[in-house]
């Protein structure tokens, strides 16, 4: 196993559902062997996911990941490329380009043609490597930007970055000296940033699809409930959180 699948599959244990199911696990094994540490893997299993899916501690988790930099505002001056780092799409000719990607593609390219019509000089760079056999991630995310209006010729690709650590890396020699706005997730955008200015570049952030949105005061009364979407919330402000970790031990190496 290489080093970045042994990441992946290190990063996917990690995540909360899987800590829970784990917790579950155990304490079905130790259910007759050893009854107390059954019941205390059963209340530990309960109250991770009671917590992970409850909005206001998934709120506190993610708020201080995404505040960390502000929505794009038009720009004072002439914007050379609009980055768009690879996030995942699943092939199926039947569908159109832009019905094939996930969420997070396609709501990283709805933020990059904003800024598209906001900048028409700026040429966009999709990223992103096809994790399976198939289409990159970065043709994908083409195929659809020009579906959605985006001159061909105004969008290119970097097909061979498997993560942000390569996209950077990849995107550098090409960017660098260039005014280049930075398109991810919001949540993943402190990370992303880290990667980029490791590389020399300083580019300017544009953080799409934030979770915390409006005063957190006064909400209604259902989001103080459990709720299926907001496990996903915690799921990746734990992933981001672990992430920032890993690049810190890094830093010390």
């Amino acid at each position: 196993m290489d080093l970045f699948l042994l990441k992946k599959v290190i990063g996917l244990l990690l995540m909360p559902v899987n800590l829970i199911l784990l917790l579950l696990l155990f304490a079905l094994i130790f259910y007759k062997v050893k009854p107390g540490l059954s019941f205390k893997c059963l209340v530990l299993g309960f109250f991770t996911l009671l917590l992970s899916s409850l909005p206001p501690v998934a709120d506190k988790m993610m708020a201080p990941i995404e505040s960390q930099y502000e929505a794009f505002r038009r720009s004072s001056k002439p914007v050379d490329y609009i980055v768009i780092l690879g996030c995942s799409h699943s092939n199926d000719d039947a569908l159109p380009a832009i019905a094939q990607l996930e969420y997070c593609s396609l709501q990283r390219l709805a933020e990059a043609v904003r800024i598209y019509k906001l900048h028409p000089e700026a040429t966009l760079v999709s990223t992103g490597s096809a994790v399976t056999q198939g289409t990159t991630n970065a043709e994908k995310v083409r195929q659809a930007a020009i579906s959605l209006g985006i001159p061909e010729h105004k969008v290119i690709n970097e097909n061979n970055a498997r993560d942000t650590e390569e996209e950077a890396e990849l995107v550098a020699p090409r960017v660098r000296g260039k005014h280049m706005v930075l398109v991810t997730n919001a949540d993943h955008m402190p990370r992303a940033m880290a990667y980029f200015k490791a590389q020399g570049l300083n580019p300017t952030p544009a953080p799409a699809a934030f979770w915390v949105k409006g005063e957190q005061q006064n909400k209604e009364w259902h989001y103080y409930f459990p709720h299926a979407k907001t496990l996903v919330q915690s799921t990746r402000a734990w992933y981001e959180s672990l992430g920032q970790l890993a690049l810190w031990f890094k830093s010390l190496i």
